[in-house]
């Protein structure tokens, strides 16, 4: 009885190690793509109040959501978001816009105290997932305004993406719409960069110096003959 009870621990044993095992198997992590951007040359740039910036509650989490024929959402058990899609957004959308407008000058709100834009752009993202047989999906609303709050321009936004229902392509379906957000966004700020013109005050032109008078013409004597006995000539 004792011969046979020892086997069957080891066997138990085993399949408990192998359970183990098969549940702490690492899992892919994913982030955001930002494409092919580089770092702002132009370090006096425009000068860019990025937010606030509102993300659905639904996003603000390290799980891939996917979304279901249905239309409901379930996470992920292959992968999820290295950290919080939300804080990833944030700097995805600042490093891509300052990239595409060329400006260092690009601060995320609430802006440090002394920094003062020359326009804002605001943003709500309400959705972004995907799933396995869903495209990526993005809807979101900007808002540009000007250095006084005054509204500019704004557009209600909904952008698709195909891919080929693998967690690889569903993000990079995801960030390709992202990048498009952010293009429709520079453009926005380009377009007003190009109708508003600082007027440039004229520079203030010196009076040409007064010519020196002409010297008077010398007065020639007049020779006035005196009558008398001879012909006297005065000076």
């Amino acid at each position: 009885m004792t011969a046979l009870r020892f086997p069957l621990m080891l066997l138990l044993t085993a399949l408990f190690s192998l359970t183990g095992c098969t549940r702490h198997q690492p899992v892919p992590l994913y982030q955001l793509d930002t494409g092919a951007i580089g770092v702002p040359a132009a370090e006096q740039g425009i000068a860019v109040l990025l937010g606030p910036v509102a993300i659905a509650d639904y996003l603000q989490r390290e799980a891939l959501l996917q979304r279901q024929a249905d239309g409901s959402l379930t996470p992920a058990e292959d992968g999820r978001w290295a950290g919080s899609l939300a804080a990833d957004l944030d700097q995805q959308l600042l490093r891509q816009l300052a990239a595409r407008l060329d400006s260092q000058r690009l601060v995320l709100a609430p802006a440090a105290a002394g920094f003062v834009p020359q326009v804002r752009v605001g943003l709500s993202i309400t959705r972004l997932d995907s799933g396995p047989l869903r495209p990526a999906v993005l809807e979101a609303q900007w808002r540009l305004s000007g250095a006084d709050g005054k509204l500019l321009d704004g557009r209600l936004v909904r952008l698709e993406e195909a891919h080929n229902g693998t967690l690889v392509d569903q993000v990079r379906a995801q960030s390709l719409v992202v990048q498009q957000l952010v293009k429709q966004m520079a453009e926005a700020v380009q377009a007003h960069q190009a109708t508003t013109k600082v007027a440039r005050p004229e520079p203030v032109r010196k009076p040409a110096p007064a010519k020196p008078a002409a010297p008077a013409a010398p007065r020639i004597p007049v020779v006035e003959p005196m009558r008398g006995e001879g012909e006297v000539f005065r000076f």
